[in-house]
């Protein structure tokens, strides 16, 4: 039998790639174990509101745990970062530790966070969030706590993911800038 060098070429190439292919991990979102509510995951905003909205709930009321562990690809991170004694410190948590602490203790009666700002840039399957909060730490709080939220969003095709929430509040030495303070418009 005549083969070509351009069908040698091919085979090995089929050859050569089997194994490799073989060797690459699993998507992360294969790995998900709690499936979301369709419309917490239908776009940006979408799952924006569901993230706010699962960890007030999570906080205030000590439920619906699962709800806030849909939105994270396997593997996400929340990490928050605080500046005591003059350096900046951050703390990197699975958003099992992150449950875990914020399912703890006694309800908060009244805890609330919610988006007040928000500023993105998107890219591809990719969106840059920076999303200024203000949290109620209980009913009684009348001076409530502001910052951002810097979130990492990845389309798969199907849903939104969350990836990594890093956040700091603002503090006398740094207040929010304009910037991060200015309305969002609804995202496709």
């Amino acid at each position: 039998m005549h083969r070509t060098p351009s069908a040698l070429v091919a085979l090995s190439t089929l050859l050569l790639a089997a194994p490799l292919a073989a060797q690459m991990p699993p998507n992360a979102v294969s790995l998900a174990t709690v499936p979301a509510k369709p419309a917490d995951v239908a776009s940006p905003d979408a799952i924006i509101a569901a993230l706010y909205d699962a960890n007030t709930i999570m906080v205030d009321q000590k439920r619906d745990l699962d709800r806030f562990r849909s939105l994270f690809i396997p593997g996400a991170r929340l990490m928050p970062t605080a500046k005591p004694n003059g350096n900046g410190v951050i703390r990197i948590q699975s958003v099992e530790d992150y449950v875990r602490q914020a399912s703890g203790g006694p309800p908060r009666h009244g805890f609330s966070e919610r988006e007040i700002a928000r500023t993105s840039e998107a890219f591809g399957n990719i969106m840059q969030v920076f999303s200024t909060y203000e949290t109620h730490r209980d009913s009684s709080d009348a001076h409530p706590l502001h910052g951002i939220n810097s979130i990492q969003l990845f389309n798969d095709g199907t849903r939104w993911w969350v990836v990594s929430v890093l956040w700091d509040n603002e503090r006398a030495d740094s207040q929010i800038p304009a910037v991060f303070m200015k309305s969002h418009k609804a995202t496709p």
